[in-house]
């Protein structure tokens, strides 16, 4: 018998708000987190506007000498675990630290300080490059800095599936308890990278919205009018233990970890399969690993990145594995309010599933005004819904073709 692997923390950093309850609330709400690029002066972009996390003081957080190591990424990863972590009331001693483990994904890891030392090399010259440019930089620093900071020595990595990372990190993670490697895992991603190349580079293969005039109604999923993502930028952290640590040690059960599956397209760099197959195959092996038939499934979380094609081929996805089932399903993607946070979506994503369950609600897609008819199933259009969800589903897809599905379920012993 496999081990059951439980959710008993969260923490969230989003452009909605810098806590799990500020970003509930506002996602309840329906608040946008676009807003004009503050970051750096996009004036020559032809997209001018992101979904920042806002009023984030890391100085504050961890104090200047901590904070100036760490990149914008990393504090943002850091932050949130700190919330899940006493969120769930782990303690973490000699007793048990060899057994806590910590994955955290992200797309692109450091990229503000391996710009901004880029520059500091072109006008200043190599050896005015700061000596913390690679730990800062690297993809796994997030994980290794969170290690050092609380003591764990379990497994510690770093996961990078593009916009997958989040989903496929929390999933590997739950495979670790699962086969005995940790009996707790601090898991989830962070992305920090609203920076003015990866906004041209996105830019120039039509990917993000380009409604300047109307930042907060850019973001749009499966809407006809749809014309890219907005981009974003966080971090979700989630406590997973297994249900015995989790039980021995009185901790309070969120949710169960309960399915997870991961394919690949094979078909584009960037564009996902039209019909949406390996996003379908994904879905298929998430149920199959939690033991679920399709009409168990009550909500899902989409991708919905408001791009043409993904939301086209996801809701072909979803009538593939769903059937019929499909048109009595409730979907709804929050990227309509957070934004894509790129590497860190997932597990923004995650940590929306249990609240859902938790309250009893769904999350709604804002911005949704001209039904599409190829995208024409139930999206939660515009406002949230009262719901008791038993099992809820959240996919992520990201470049290179990933797919990654998982499934939570409320809890029963």
């Amino acid at each position: 018998m496999r081990q059951r692997v439980v959710v008993t923390g969260l923490g969230c950093v989003s452009p909605v708000g810098n806590n799990v309850n500020d970003t509930w609330q506002a996602l309840l709400a329906g608040t946008s987190g676009a807003a004009p690029i503050a970051a750096f002066d996009a004036s020559a972009h032809r997209t001018k506007f992101a979904a920042e996390v806002k009023g984030f003081d890391a100085v504050a957080l961890f104090g200047t000498r901590e904070a100036r190591k760490m990149d914008r990424f990393t504090q943002l990863a850091t932050a949130a675990a700190m919330e899940a972590l006493e969120n769930s009331g782990l303690k973490i001693d000699d007793g048990n630290r060899d057994r806590v483990g910590i994955l955290i994904g992200t797309g692109i890891g450091g990229i503000i300080t391996l710009l901004e030392q880029y520059d500091i090399l072109k006008e200043r010259g190599p050896e005015r490059v700061s000596p913390f440019l690679i730990p800062m930089m690297i993809s796994d620093s997030a994980a290794g800095n969170l290690a050092i900071r609380v003591g764990a020595r379990g497994p510690n990595m770093s996961l990078a599936t593009a916009c997958a990372s989040g989903t496929n990190a929390l999933g590997e993670a739950a495979e670790m308890i699962r086969r005995g490697a940790a009996d707790v895992m601090i898991a989830g991603a962070s992305e920090a990278a609203i920076a003015a190349v990866s906004m041209a580079g996105m830019n120039v293969m039509t990917a993000l919205s380009t409604r300047n005039d109307d930042p907060q109604r850019a973001s749009r999923p499966f809407d006809k009018d749809r014309d890219g993502f907005l981009m974003g930028e966080g971090a979700g952290i989630l406590i997973l233990e297994s249900y015995e640590y989790a039980k021995a040690r009185g901790a309070n059960i969120l949710c169960e970890f309960s399915g997870y599956g991961t394919t690949d397209d094979a078909h584009h760099i960037s564009a996902p399969a039209e019909n949406g197959a390996g996003a379908a195959n994904s879905m298929k092996l998430a149920l199959e690993n939690a033991v679920l038939k399709p009409t168990d499934i009550q909500y899902i979380n989409a991708h919905g990145t408001s791009t043409q094609l993904n939301d086209k081929s996801e809701t072909a996805a979803i009538k593939t594995v769903f059937g019929d089932y499909a048109y009595k399903l409730a979907i709804s993607s929050t990227k309509s309010m957070t934004g894509h946070l790129l590497g860190a979506s997932g597990a923004v994503e995650a940590v929306i599933c249990s609240l859902a369950m938790r309250d009893n609600i769904l999350p709604p897609t804002i911005n949704y005004e001209t039904p599409d008819p190829i995208c024409d199933l139930d999206y939660v259009p515009n406002q949230p819904r009262k719901a008791t969800p038993n099992h809820v589903m959240s996919n992520s897809f990201g470049f290179g073709g990933h797919n990654a599905t998982l499934i939570m379920s409320r809890w029963k012993e």
